[in-house]
C-alpha cells in the first residue's frame, strides 16, 4: 500500500484560484462519502481497491483537508465506485459517463418507442425550467404534420413512423408546459428544400407542403416567446444536429446513433456554438411566422 501526503495546507493566496480549488476539494470529498455510502463500500474496503492506506482515505474524507490526492488515485475511486471520474471531480453534473453513445434500435420497445426516445424524453423531463436548445436533423419534430412524417419515415432504417408520431407528440407537449423554454435554430435553406419539394422531400404532394408549412407558421406563432426558432444561412454556418438539455447534458445526434455528453466543458462548447447559429440568424423568431407564410403565399401562386 501507497501513503500520500494530504493532510497538510496549501498556502492561502487568497486568488480566485484558491477559492475554486477548495471549492473542488469540498466537492470531492463531498461526492467521494457520497459514493461510498451509497455502494455500502467502507473505508477500509476501498483503500484496498485503490491501492492506499486506509489512513490516506481517511485523511482525504477530513473536514479539514484541502489538498486532492493524485490523479491516480481518483481514477481508482471513480473506477471501484463505478462512478464518472468528471462527476467526481465535480466537472460534471451526473454520474454516468461523461460520453455515451445510443445507438436506435429497429425492433418496437413495449412503449411503442425506441430506447432512445425513452432516454430523450427523460432528459427533458430533467432540463425542465431550462433552456433546452435544438439543431434539428431535418424538421423540428414538434412541428411536423403526420403526412411529413409519414414520407421521412417510411422506409427509415431505424425508426417507424409510429415512433417518430410519439417522438414528436412528446416534444409537443413538452413545448406546452408553463415551464417550457427552448431555442431552435435551423438552415433557412432546409426549410426553402421542403418548400420546394426536393432533396428528400421529393415526392411530397404541394398540398402536404402547404399544410406542413401552415403548421409550423402558426405553432411559432402560438408558442412564441417560450419556444423561439431562427433560421441561419447554411452558406455561412453548419451544424450538426443536437440537442443542450440546460446546462448538464447536450445529445449530438450522427444518424442512428447519438453521442451523450455531461461533461460541462463540453455542454459549453456546444452552447455556445448554438449562440453562434442565433447570432449569424438571417430570420429571427419574431420574423419567422411571417417568412414561412411568404412560402406558402408562393406555393400557392407556383400552383395557381
Amino acid at each position: 500500500m501507497r501513503t500520500e501526503s494530504v493532510s497538510g495546507h496549501a498556502p492561502a493566496h487568497g486568488s480566485a484560484r484558491s477559492d475554486e480549488r477548495r471549492e473542488t476539494v469540498l466537492l470531492f470529498r463531498g461526492r467521494l462519502q457520497d459514493a461510498m455510502d451509497r455502494a455500502k463500500m467502507s473505508k477500509s474496503a476501498l483503500a484496498r481497491e485503490i491501492g492506499v492506506d486506509r489512513s490516506t482515505l481517511s485523511q482525504l474524507l477530513a473536514s479539514d483537508n484541502d489538498r486532492l490526492p493524485r490523479a491516480d488515485t481518483v481514477a481508482a475511486a471513480a473506477r471501484a465506485l463505478n462512478i464518472s471520474l468528471d462527476w467526481l471531480m465535480g466537472l460534471s453534473a451526473f454520474e454516468r459517463s461523461n460520453a455515451d453513445i445510443l445507438h436506435e434500435f429497429f425492433e418496437f420497445a413495449p412503449s411503442e418507442r425506441t430506447p432512445v426516445d425513452a432516454n430523450i424524453a427523460q432528459w427533458h423531463a430533467e432540463a425542465m425550467g431550462q433552456k433546452i436548445r435544438y439543431v434539428p436533423a431535418t424538421l423540428p419534430e414538434l412541428f411536423k404534420t403526420e403526412a411529413t412524417i409519414e414520407h421521412e419515415f417510411r422506409d427509415f432504417a431505424a425508426k417507424t413512423t409510429r415512433q417518430a408520431k410519439a417522438a414528436s407528440e412528446d416534444k409537443r407537449a413538452f413545448s406546452r408546459m408553463p415551464s417550457a423554454d427552448m431555442e431552435m435554430c435551423m438552415p433557412v435553406q432546409a426549410l426553402r428544400d421542403y418548400a420546394a419539394g426536393a432533396g428528400i422531400w421529393r415526392g411530397v404532394s404541394v398540398a402536404d407542403r402547404r399544410e406542413q408549412l401552415l403548421q409550423m407558421a402558426q405553432m411559432a406563432d402560438a408558442l412564441y416567446p417560450k419556444l423561439r426558432f431562427y433560421l441561419f444561412d447554411g452558406l455561412t454556418h453548419y451544424s450538426a444536429p443536437y440537442t443542450i438539455f440546460g446546462v448538464g447534458r447536450a445529445a449530438v445526434y450522427l444518424g442512428q446513433m447519438f453521442f451523450a455528453f455531461t461533461t460541462l466543458e463540453h455542454v459549453r462548447v456546444l452552447t455556445n456554438h448554438f449562440d453562434d447559429l442565433i447570432r449569424a440568424a438571417v430570420v429571427h423568431s419574431h420574423e419567422v411566422s411571417d417568412h414561412i407564410r411568404a412560402m406558402v403565399d408562393a406555393l400557392e401562386e407556383d400552383g395557381a
